[in-house]
Formats: structure tokens, C-alpha cells, sequence
């Protein structure tokens, strides 16, 4: 019998924050409670950070271009982010998840993986410890949380989308905001979901599997892991059949270090003189210098990301020999990789990015979401990847990483012989 048949079930939950820097604002100025509230989305560039459900009841959601949340919702109240306030009210958030449990993932400011196993003796089962916190976060900090409770952070993170409030035209409907998936029903909880509600399936990879006849979540765990092989690929087919039984065996690790440091912005307006990118591409620096010293942090890899005003974008890297914290240093890599891209080609230039880092990049994560870009607007963008040491080393050091041609959306990989 299989280990995964013998260990007792684990109970995780999955906590999300509802609507959280809108709701955050609305907790500082109790007179927008009730009204449209967009943050960020400002400026013809802009782009919503976070709608309130009242929002969101006229079809404005994250990642939506300010201009046509603008015209879908003219009424609403338009709001800079305010990033260091969001920051303290989730450091507040998350002391709470650690007071329950030190096995806390914090996936981002609003988002964790809780692993409350080892507490249910003392606290009780899964969904009683889960309206716990969320009476503590309601009281401590003012706001909701929707809460999913599984045996696994891939069940988890799917019920907490069925506790989430609904936006309606006459405001959001809100439940008890937790979900659980019981260990022994989970294939009843996953076989009427669409095969896109599960992780790794974007448009591109629903397109295969409808050409192999899977609509649902039940079609795909009917199918025989060798056909999955067949049509996705080795990796892509056993992850997507694992996933379609409620098979996850990843551990929530607390404590996750931030894996790069970057900084980037859009302009209100094209920067189309190098003078003025050189100027950009130093204060940009000096931002990731700083925190990279704020977080006793060094590196050896710096990025640059420049984006057009066709919206296309390159990127390139550059790795130094020497940990580097040194803003004039970070700059002086960054414009020499600007020296490499034809000086013709930089007429409009929206946006410019460094980031500092160090090791594999989330190639895998990056095309999930970018499927769920391509599946909220459309947009369908290709990965690019550039290897650099890492394309000679990670087939050897990392094979089960997903980072290459077996994801659909990488199109070329580049690599440097001399690494």
C-alpha cells in the first residue's frame, strides 16, 4: 500500500484576503464603504491593482487597463496604491496566522498556506480553526478573508474560490467564507469543475485536451495516464493526472525567502532620449540596492526588462563574478546590456525593470500565469527563455524543473556557451 494511501490526511487551508488594498482603503476612510473603490488604474497607462466588489459588479477586475475600468464603471473612485500601508496591515494579518500555526507560506501580501495539522488537537478540526481566524482577523485588523479548507494546497486554494464573496449589483453576498473539501469526497468535489480550474491549464493546454476530448476535471481523471503522456508530455501529463485525482503532496514551507529583488515602473509618458533611460536605469538601481541591503541580501545576476510602446518586451542578463548591493554597479551592468539592444529600435519605451537575482527563475509559474492573462483578456504572450548558466545546469541539477520546451508557451531558448 502506498504511503499516500496510509498517511493520515493532512488539514491545510488556504486564507485570501478579500479584495484586499481596496478593502484596506476602505478600512482608513470609512466613507467610501458601499461605493466602487479602484486602486491604482490611474493615467492613460494605468492598471487596476484591486477592485471592491462593488467594482467588480460592473465587470472591473485586477490587471484590467485603468482606461476600460474607467468606462465600465465612470462612477467609481479611482485611488493611488498606497504599498507601505498594505504592507502593515498584512504584517498584522499574517501574526495571526503565526500565533495558529508556525507552518505559515505567505504567497503574497493578501495570500497564505496554513498547515494547521498538528493543531487541531488544541484548536479543533479544520474548519472550526479556519472561523477562528477569521473572527481574529475581522476584530484584530477590521477586514474579511475567505478561507479553504483540504487535505492539500492544490484542494485548498480551490475551495477558498467558492468561500469568496460575490459582486452583485446590489453589493457583494458574502457567506460564511469557508469551504472545505472533505478527504473522503474529493473526487466528488473535483469532477464537475472545468479542466481549467486546474493549475498548469491555460487556454493553450485546454486546446489539447479538448482535441483529446476533456472538458472536465472528471474526462481528465478518466484518462489513462499514458494518453496524458502521449498528448501533454511526460511531466505535463502525470503532473495534470495527479492533480485531477487531488493528488498534492507539497508541504507548506514557512519562511520562503524572496527569491529576487526588482523594481519597475510604467511611464505617464514615452521615454524616447537614452539620457533620460540612463537617469531611469540609476534610480531604478538604487531602489534594488537598497532593499537588497535592507535584506542583508547579495546577488550576482542583474536583469533588465524594456518594453515598447507596441507592448513588445525584451529582456536580458548579466552575471558578475562578485555579490554585488551597489546601486552605481547594478546600473552599470544594466546600461550595458541597454548598449545591446539596437539603438533603433528604442523609439517608445514604457516601461523599464531591473531585477537582482540568483537562481532558477519560475519558468513554469510565469506560463500559468500567463495563461491566466491570455484567459482574462486575450492577450496571448509567449515565453522566451533566456538560459544563460542556468539552461546548461539545470538539466543535470533540476531535471523535473519545468522550465523549457515542455511548457507550450516557451518558444526559443537562448543559452551562452562561455557559462
Amino acid at each position: 500500500m502506498s504511503a499516500r494511501a496510509t498517511a493520515a490526511p493532512r488539514t491545510i487551508l488556504h486564507v485570501d484576503m478579500d479584495a484586499f488594498f481596496a478593502s484596506v482603503e476602505i478600512l482608513d476612510n470609512p466613507e467610501l464603504r458601499g461605493r466602487p473603490v479602484i486602486v491604482g488604474g490611474a493615467g492613460p497607462r494605468g492598471v487596476v491593482a484591486a477592485a471592491s466588489y462593488e467594482a467588480r459588479a460592473f465587470g472591473v477586475h485586477s490587471a484590467m487597463p485603468g482606461a476600460l475600468a474607467r468606462r465600465k464603471c465612470p462612477q467609481a473612485i479611482f485611488l493611488d496604491g498606497r504599498h507601505h500601508r498594505y504592507r502593515e496591515v498584512s504584517a498584522a494579518v499574517m501574526a495571526i496566522f503565526a500565533e495558529v500555526t508556525p507552518l505559515v507560506e505567505p504567497l503574497s501580501l493578501d495570500e497564505a498556506f496554513l498547515d494547521v495539522t498538528g493543531r487541531r488537537r488544541s484548536l479543533g478540526d479544520g474548519p472550526a480553526i479556519a472561523a477562528m481566524i477569521r473572527r481574529r482577523v475581522l476584530d484584530d485588523v477590521g477586514l474579511t478573508c475567505s478561507i479553504g479548507v483540504a487535505p492539500n494546497k492544490f484542494l485548498a486554494k480551490l475551495a477558498t474560490e467558492t468561500a469568496k464573496p460575490r459582486a452583485t449589483p446590489r453589493g457583494p453576498v458574502f457567506s460564511d467564507g469557508v469551504a472545505v473539501v472533505d478527504p473522503a469526497h474529493i473526487q466528488e468535489f473535483l469532477d464537475p469543475l472545468p479542466v481549467g480550474a486546474i493549475w498548469g491549464v491555460g487556454p493553450k493546454t485546454r486546446e489539447k485536451l479538448e482535441r483529446l476530448g476533456i472538458r472536465t476535471v472528471r474526462q481528465l481523471a478518466a484518462m489513462p495516464v499514458s494518453g496524458l503522456r502521449q498528448g501533454l508530455g511526460v511531466a505535463a501529463g502525470e503532473h495534470l493526472a495527479a492533480l485531477s485525482r487531488g493528488h498534492d503532496d507539497r508541504p507548506v514551507v514557512p519562511d520562503v525567502a524572496a527569491k529576487s529583488v526588482s523594481h519597475e515602473v510604467t511611464f505617464a509618458t514615452d521615454l524616447i532620449e537614452r539620457p533620460a533611460l540612463d537617469r531611469e536605469i540609476v534610480r531604478l538601481a538604487d531602489a534594488v540596492a537598497a532593499r537588497l541591503r535592507a535584506s542583508a541580501t547579495q546577488g550576482r545576476t542583474v536583469q533588465l526588462k524594456v518594453r515598447f510602446g507596441t507592448f513588445e518586451t525584451l529582456t536580458r542578463s548579466h552575471s558578475v563574478s562578485t555579490a554585488l548591493d551597489d546601486g552605481l554597479a547594478i546600473a552599470k551592468a544594466a546600461r550595458t546590456m541597454l548598449d545591446q539592444i539596437d539603438e533603433n529600435t528604442i523609439g517608445v519605451v514604457p516601461t523599464l525593470g531591473v531585477t537582482y537575482t540568483g537562481i532558477y527563475e519560475p519558468v513554469a509559474d510565469l506560463a500559468a500565469a500567463l495563461d491566466d492573462l491570455q484567459e482574462r483578456t486575450g492577450l496571448d504572450v509567449d515565453i522566451h527563455v533566456d538560459g544563460a548558466s542556468g539552461g546548461f545546469t539545470a538539466p543535470f541539477c533540476a531535471p523535473d524543473l519545468q522550465w523549457d520546451f515542455r511548457l507550450p508557451r516557451v518558444k526559443s531558448i537562448s543559452a551562452s556557451g562561455h557559462k
